[in-house]
C-alpha cells in the first residue's frame, strides 16, 4: 500500500498534495482498475495503455501514470525533470482523477516501488529465480512461513520488470516477509530487480534450457541467475541447488552465507529413502546436521522432493522449528498447474499442459512412469530453446522411450523427439505425429483409450495443448 504523496516524494522529495490518496496496488490492465488502484499506462507493441486511461478512471482508478498527453477531465501533475512543481504550496483536492506524467511509465513504476521498499526497512525480502520450479517453490515457501510471519508473495508469475514492482507496492508497514519471483530474459534484468527489492535471501532452483533462444547459452543463463546471489548482503543467505552444476559454483560469487540443498549428502540439507507412490503421494527422509526427519506428502512425482527441500531450507533459514516445517509441508496442497482428472472414456488424464521445458517434461515423464497402466505421453514442442532445440527434444525422446507405451507428438520440433524415441527402441507403430494440437485432439477423441490408460499432456503454452485436455476431459 502506498500513497499519492509517496509517489511525489519519490520524484521530488516532498509532498505535493494537501489531501493524500491511499492506493492498495498498481495495475496495468484497465479492466483490473477499481477503487484504490493506480493505473500505469504502458505503451506496447500491440496496444497502448494510454488508450485505456479513461476506462481505468471509469472503473474506479483514482490516478494514472502516463508518459503521453491524453484527453479527458483530470488533474495533470507533471513530474518529468524540469516540469515538477517547485513552490511549496499544496495542490488542492479537486475531486478529479489525477494523471501523473513521467518520462517513462515502466521506469517510474520501478522508481516508486524502490522508494516504497525503502520505507519498509523491517520487511525482509527473499528473491527466487531459476529455469524451472520458481512458482511452485514460491507457493510452498509462502505456505511454510505465512503462519509464522505476515507474508507477501508474487501473485501468479508476475516476476518481470513490471510485475515485481507491482507486487512490492502491495506491501505495507505490517508486512514482515516478501517472497518475490525474479524472472530472467536478458543479462542485467535480475540485478535491476534486486536493486529495487533489496533481498536478503536468494534461492536458485536450477539452470535449464528454457529461454536460451533469447539468452544464447546455458552459461549466459547461469550468469543472469547468479545476479541474485551477487546482490545479497554479507548478512544474507544464498540457498543453492547443490546438484545443479551451474548453480553450485554460484557460492563463489556471493558475500552471503551459503546454504546448499539437494540429493547429494554433501549438501547442508538432503533427502534419502525416497519412495514415490505415484498418484498416492511420496515419502522421504530429510537430513540436516545429522538429524533425520521422515516426511510423507500427498504430492506427486519425484521432482516434488526438490521443492520440499527448498521450502524446508527456507523455513530453517527463517528460524522455524522442524515440527513447524514438517507440519506445514504436510498441510500444503502445493501441486500447481498439474491436475489429475479423467477423460470422457474413463482414462486417467494428467494435465500438465501449462508450459514445458526439457527439464520439466522429463520430470513429468518420470511421474508418468510411476503410474500403473498403459502410458501415453501427448507432448508438444518446447519453445525458446535456441541452440538447445535439438538436444532438448532428443532428451525428451530418450525419456519417452523408457517410460511410454505410446507417444503422441505435436509440432515440427517434436519430430526430433519422435525420431529419437524410435531410435531408442520405441516401436514406430506406437508413435503418432501431428502438426497441431487440434489434429491430435481429434485423433485422441476417436481413439480415447479405456480405464487402464494413463495420458500425460504437456507442451509449451504456444502449442495450445490445453485444447487436447478440453476435448478429452469428462465434463459431467
Amino acid at each position: 500500500m502506498f500513497t499519492l504523496n509517496e509517489i511525489t516524494r519519490a520524484f521530488t522529495g516532498k509532498d505535493l498534495f494537501k489531501t493524500d490518496t491511499l492506493f492498495n496496488e498498481a495495475v496495468v490492465d484497465s479492466r483490473q482498475a477499481v477503487s484504490g488502484t493506480l493505473f500505469t499506462a504502458i505503451p506496447g507493441e500491440n496496444t497502448d495503455g494510454h488508450k485505456f486511461v479513461s476506462s481505468a478512471f471509469a472503473n474506479g482508478a483514482r490516478a494514472a501514470l502516463i508518459e503521453k498527453e491524453i484527453e479527458g477531465d483530470h488533474l495533470l501533475i507533471d513530474l518529468r525533470e524540469g516540469f515538477a512543481p517547485e513552490n511549496n504550496e499544496y495542490i488542492p483536492d479537486t475531486g478529479k482523477p489525477v494523471c501523473i506524467r513521467v518520462e517513462n511509465t515502466v521506469s517510474a513504476l520501478q522508481k516508486i516501488a524502490a522508494y516504497h521498499r525503502q520505507q519498509l526497512p523491517n520487511m525482509a525480502v527473499t528473491g527466487i529465480t531459476g529455469s524451472v520450479g520458481k512458482t511452485t517453490t514460491k507457493e510452498l515457501m509462502f505456505d511454510v512461513i505465512s503462519g509464522h510471519y505476515r507474508t507477501l508473495k508474487t501473485l501468479g508469475n508476475k516476476n518481470n520488470e513490471i510485475g515485481m514492482p507491482m507486487t512490492l507496492l502491495r506491501a505495507d508497514e505490517n508486512t514482515e516477509q516478501a517472497i518475490l519471483e525474479m524472472g530472467f530474459y536478458v543479462p542485467g534484468e535480475i540485478d535491476q530487480l534486486c536493486q529495487i527489492a533489496k533481498p536478503s535471501v536468494g534461492i536458485i532452483t536450477n539452470v535449464g534450457m528454457v529461454h536460451a533462444s533469447r539468452a544464447g547459452s546455458m552459461e549466459v543463463i547461469a550468469r543472469g541467475k547468479s545476479e541474485l546471489v551477487q546482490a545479497l548482503p554479507a548478512e544474507g543467505t544464498a540457498i543453492l541447488n547443490y546438484d545443479d552444476p551451474y548453480v553450485r559454483p554460484m557460492s563463489e560469487l556471493t558475500k552471503a552465507e551459503v546454504f546448499y540443498y539437494g540429493m547429494d549428502p554433501a549438501a547442508d540439507l538432503y533427502a534419502v529413502d525416497i519412495d514415490s507412490k505415484g498418484l498416492d503421494g511420496i515419502s522421504f527422509t530429510l537430513v540436516h546436521r545429522g538429524e533425520k526427519h521422515p516426511v510423507r506428502l500427498p504430492w506427486i512425482g519425484r521432482q516434488s522432493v526438490l521443492t520440499a527441500l527448498r521450502g524446508t531450507a527456507f523455513g530453517l533459514v527463517k528460524g522455524l522449528t522442524w515440527d513447524e516445517i514438517t507440519e506445514r509441508l504436510r498441510a500444503s496442497h502445493n501441486q500447481l498447474r498439474l491436475r489429475v482428472t479423467r477423460t470422457f472414456s474413463g482414462s486417467m488424464l494428467i494435465d500438465d499442459s501449462y508450459n514445458a521445458s526439457p527439464e520439466s517434461t522429463t520430470a513429468a515423464l518420470s511421474l508418468l512412469g510411476e503410474v500403473e497402466g498403459r502410458r501415453t505421453a501427448v507432448l508438444g514442442d518446447m519453445k525458446e530453446l535456441g541452440q538447445y532445440e535439438l538436444k532438448g527434444h532428443r532428451m525428451v525422446g530418450e525419456k519417452a522411450a523408457l517410460v511410454c507405451d505410446k507417444l503422441i507428438a505435436v509440432g515440427p520440433s517434436m519430430k526430433i523427439t519422435v525420431d529419437t524415441a524410435i531410435e531408442k527402441g520405441m516401436a514406430p507403430e506406437s508413435v503418432q505425429w501431428f502438426e497441431t494440437a487440434a489434429e491430435a485432439a481429434e485423433f485422441l477423441t476417436e481413439h480415447p483409450g479405456g480405464k487402464d490408460d494413463v495420458l500425460l499432456v504437456k507442451g509449451s503454452l504456444s502449442m495450445h495443448m490445453a485444447q487436447i485436455v478440453e476435448k478429452l476431459e469428462d465434463r459431467q
